[in-house]
């Protein structure tokens, strides 16, 4: 039994690395299936053989054991360690040097699945500061796919938008990332598109052009913990996110005034295309993510390869 459950705890990181993420097995996940059985059959496997030897091999035998204060007298403690090595003498664990160093290896091989485990928790959020927005993609509406023209906006209103790329015209190519990659890709590219009056509006000196007769664009993904938000209250212009709360002000370059989160929402530059539809001019030129300690050092470098870009 110890060996098959070592056996079984590589098999766990052979499942994780073979099957692909997006099979099925019966209707189910194969990846998640074969990673259940395997892992939880080691673990049931060793337990099992821990309860065998303990039945079938170490003597049976009743122990009493008396009431006494809480600390333990040095009788009692040399009595414990006398015990200790009476039942290690018992098990005959010396004897049994295939049952012990199978039960070892088992054991031992359970550290393979929480190393590989350890892959699930990355990559870590630094260092992705770029989405797939790039100068000339058109926004379009996150259901339909349709490209928005500015008529198409009333002063007031929000529209939940995405990245053309995401929905390829008739005739085009698919997208080139598939599966989970797509899902994460998309979820990072969210936006949402809101109109004001542009008297309204007091963007910092170097947002002055990015936007268009009072449309900007910016980020759906809260810089707190990442939530996605699009709770819009026209009459202040203020967003907020229904997680914790956190509130931006779009009129005022998406500045935080109320809640936990402490940097402003990233904002896309918009411009037109020779249609007259709603084109980024660049990616974000800020992370695009939650709040994480090693995101000053990362703003800055993005902050340097923009200047760089600039120059």
């Amino acid at each position: 039994m110890f060996g098959i459950a070592a056996v079984l705890a590589l098999g766990f990181a052979v499942a994780y690395f073979t099957i692909d993420f997006d099979e099925t097995f019966l209707g189910w996940s194969a990846q998640n299936f074969a990673l259940g059985a395997t892992f939880g059959g080691s673990l049931l496997l060793i337990g099992i053989g821990i309860i065998q030897w303990a039945k079938k091999i170490m003597q049976d035998h009743e122990m009493v054991e008396l009431r006494h204060p809480a600390k333990s007298s040095d009788d009692d403690r040399t009595a414990v360690l006398a015990d200790l090595n009476a039942g290690i003498k018992e098990s005959q664990i010396g004897r049994r040097p295939l049952i012990r160093n199978s039960l070892l290896g088992a054991v031992g091989m359970l550290a393979i699945p929480g190393v590989v485990l350890l892959r699930d928790l990355g990559p870590l959020p630094h260092g992705q500061a770029h989405t797939v927005w790039k100068k000339g993609m058109r926004v379009v509406n996150d259901i339909s796919g349709l490209p928005i023209r500015p008529a198409d906006l009333e002063v007031g209103q929000l529209v939940n938008a995405e990245p053309a790329v995401f929905f390829p015209a008739e005739g085009e190519d698919e997208a080139e990332i598939h599966g989970h990659e797509l899902l994460a890709a998309k979820s990072k590219a969210a936006v949402i598109v809101v109109r004001m009056r542009p008297d309204d509006i007091t963007p910092d000196a170097e947002k002055a052009n990015w936007g268009i007769d009072g449309i900007l664009c910016y980020s759906k993904i809260c810089t707190h913990v990442g939530c996605p938000i699009s709770l819009w209250e026209q009459q202040t212009h203020h967003l907020l996110c229904p997680c914790h709360q956190s509130t931006f002000d779009l009129a005022d370059n998406g500045k935080v005034i109320f809640g936990p989160a402490h940097r402003p929402l990233p904002q896309l530059p918009l411009g037109l295309d020779s249609e007259g539809y709603i084109i980024a001019m660049s990616d974000f030129l800020d992370i695009v993510a939650p709040s994480y300690p090693e995101l000053a050092r990362d703003q800055k470098k993005l902050d340097e390869e923009n200047n760089r870009g600039g120059a």
